[in-house]
């Protein structure tokens, strides 16, 4: 059965139709064409699908779309090109297949947001829900703490 949704998505009212009880990954993607957002597990395992639901990290491959009815949501389409956290991930060169990363960046975005100047723990404990196939946690971390320096969560 289609629903119609009203989602307010990267601060724009967006009206969709799909099928009831879609997960949000699926809305945002398939009719909405906001392909940043990335499916990996479907299972909450590999964080490639994080976006941001009223402020809080949510995994879209199994956040129900009229959840996020009324509520505001913000996709790595959202993320201005002059952020520094994704300046801080190119200068780090932190993505490698660059699969993961928008749900890092997401994630990231909110960490700083929450606490602007992390410890490298508290970088690590953030992303724990997410799997970089790639191995480059090294540099993912590099790049979170280099925009925690340049004031991302200011």
């Amino acid at each position: 059965m289609i629903r119609h949704y009203a989602l307010k998505i990267n601060g724009e009212e967006t009206p969709v139709e799909y099928d009831d009880g879609a997960p949000l990954l699926f809305v945002l993607r398939d009719a909405l064409g906001l392909t940043g957002t990335h499916y990996g597990c479907g299972t909450e395992s590999c964080g490639a699908c994080r976006v941001e639901v009223d402020g809080k990290p949510v995994f879209a491959c199994t956040f129900p779309a009229e959840a996020a009815e009324g509520c505001d949501i913000r996709t790595i389409e959202g993320v201005p090109e002059d952020d520094p956290v994704l300046r801080a991930f190119v200068a780090e060169q932190a993505g490698q297949c660059a699969y993961c990363i928008p749900g890092i960046i997401m994630t990231a975005r909110m960490l700083l947001r929450d606490t602007p100047d992390p410890s490298r723990s508290d970088v690590a404990a953030a992303l724990t829900p997410h799997l970089c196939r790639c191995g480059a946690h090294v540099r993912i971390v590099a790049a979170v703490l280099r925009a925690a320096k340049a004031g991302a969560g200011a």
